[in-house]
């Protein structure tokens, strides 16, 4: 297919998302744009100040898309000599307690740390913002038993990212923010790229910044995350650093990706190292190299891409590595999740050439008017489980008079009655419904996501 049909496909596809996406949409091939797109709001309307429109060079917070780019300042170090993958982690941090673990079991998920979202939203003060060495330290206090040994499994880790980004420091004795800006924003020409915790720092806003906004039906559409009381944690944990907090625009991101074929800022052999799966123990592998998970697409070749996800900001970096195309998706007003992965595969189709779907946006939902008296069958203790047997525990409560449920990894979620017996979730906009009520109490809840239905049974 000819670039200027490639690129009428993806134009076309443009005019018919238009009322349905905010955000910058990027898609280049072999580093040259395709599509490059600004739609929508980078700030709404304050007072008497208008609402500000984005362009292509807003920048937005990369949420999960920065693990790539912590994961390059590893391989940096790498190549400077300062440390090998397979050191183990206690050589630079004594006070982790959690032996064993290497430098390559943190980028490829496979340590085994337990999550430090959970911890915190149990032991730590929510009206204190938390950096870096409040994490380590958190874990060296209380200890939480680790999820499996070194290698043992895979599963993806938030406290996993930040334990590199301390590594970073400790390593090259400059910050995070000054290392990665020395090694890899400045060489690369990314200057609208850098490190910044908003609400640790709010009086240093860039220029042309994507404030982040989450739908919320109870308020009527966007508003900032700081007005939902379900989501302070993007408060407290605002200091972090590592698995998040990374801001850039989709340009700067282009530049990354142009670098990462670049023999002379990336050896090869490290090329291949970060785009290989990972091995466990007993010899399965896993789809995960350094910070990138690895596919292999039926008609566009082997790709390697992160996604990031934080309230307010919905993040995509996609490179199809034999065919030199990239697709970068940035968002700071995000309604419906399973429409951005319906957008992502229409863009797919379109640099493909195969036919191309375009997505369709969810009906609007209305909330269905209940009271907490209406919600008493629901309340109680509910256990996933999935067919490779891991449980996940489900606590739904009445919290300022509305239905919640907690997770058993610390998660919490407003559940937004749409009838009587269904709720909405909205930050990942999927539906649960209660079931089998009897003697006023349900006895099942069956959770509706995008590609599966997962059904919990009532434990207490």
């Amino acid at each position: 297919m000819t670039r200027k049909k490639k690129e009428a496909q993806l134009s076309a596809l443009m005019e018919q998302i238009r009322e349905h996406f905010n955000g910058v949409i990027l898609v280049a091939e072999q580093g040259k744009p395709l599509l490059y797109e600004a739609v929508g709001f980078a700030e709404l309307s304050q007072g008497q100040e208008p609402a500000r429109t984005l362009t292509t060079e807003s920048m937005f917070e990369l949420a999960s898309v920065s693990k790539p780019i912590t994961a390059l300042g590893i391989i940096r170090l790498h190549q400077a000599g300062l440390l090998e993958l397979d050191d183990t982690v206690s050589r630079w941090l004594p006070e982790l307690p959690y032996p064993g673990i290497t430098i390559r079991h943190l980028l490829t998920h496979t340590s085994g740390l337990p999550d430090y979202i959970a911890l915190f939203s149990e032991k730590w003060n929510p009206a204190q913002i938390a950096v870096n060495a409040d994490v380590l330290n958190m874990l060296a206090a209380h200890r939480p038993a680790p999820l499996f040994a070194p290698q043992d499994s895979w599963m993806y880790s938030n406290t996993g990212y930040i334990m590199l980004a301390i590594l970073i420091e400790r390593i090259s004795g400059q910050s995070y923010a000054d290392f990665l800006s020395e090694q890899i924003f400045q060489p690369l020409g990314m200057a609208r790229t850098r490190i910044y915790n908003r609400r640790l720092d709010p009086d240093a806003v860039p220029s042309n910044y994507a404030w982040g906004y989450v739908y919320r039906l109870e308020h009527g559409g966007y508003v900032l995350p700081d007005a939902v009381p379900a989501m302070n944690y993007v408060h407290y944990l605002d200091g972090l650093q590592g698995d998040g907090m990374v801001n850039s625009t989709a340009m700067d991101l282009l530049r990354l990706d142009r670098a990462l074929y670049d023999d002379k800022f990336i050896q090869p052999q490290l090329r291949e190292a970060m785009f290989t799966p990972v091995t466990l123990h007993n010899g399965e592998t896993f789809d995960y190299g350094f910070g990138w998970l690895i596919e292999q697409h039926p008609q566009l070749g082997r790709a390697v891409s992160h996604s990031g996800g934080w309230p307010g900001y919905a993040t995509f970096l996609k490179r199809y590595i034999e065919r030199d195309l990239t697709i970068i998706l940035l968002q700071n007003g995000e309604r419906d999740y399973n429409y951005t992965q319906q957008l992502l595969r229409s863009v797919e189709q379109a640099l493909a050439d195969e036919p191309m779907e375009v997505p369709q946006a969810a009906a609007p939902r209305t909330l269905f008017p209940l009271t907490a008296e209406d919600y008493e069958p629901f309340l109680g203790e509910y256990l996933f489980q999935d067919e490779q047997g891991q449980s996940l525990s489900a606590e739904v409560f009445i919290e300022h008079s509305q239905l919640c449920m907690r997770l058993g990894n610390g998660m919490t979620f407003v559940l937004l009655p749409i009838s009587p017996t269904r709720f909405y979730e909205q930050q990942i906009a999927t539906e649960l419904e209660f079931g089998e009520i009897e003697a006023s109490k349900s006895s099942r809840l069956i959770w509706y996501e995008h590609d599966s239905d997962s059904v919990a049974q009532r434990v207490r």
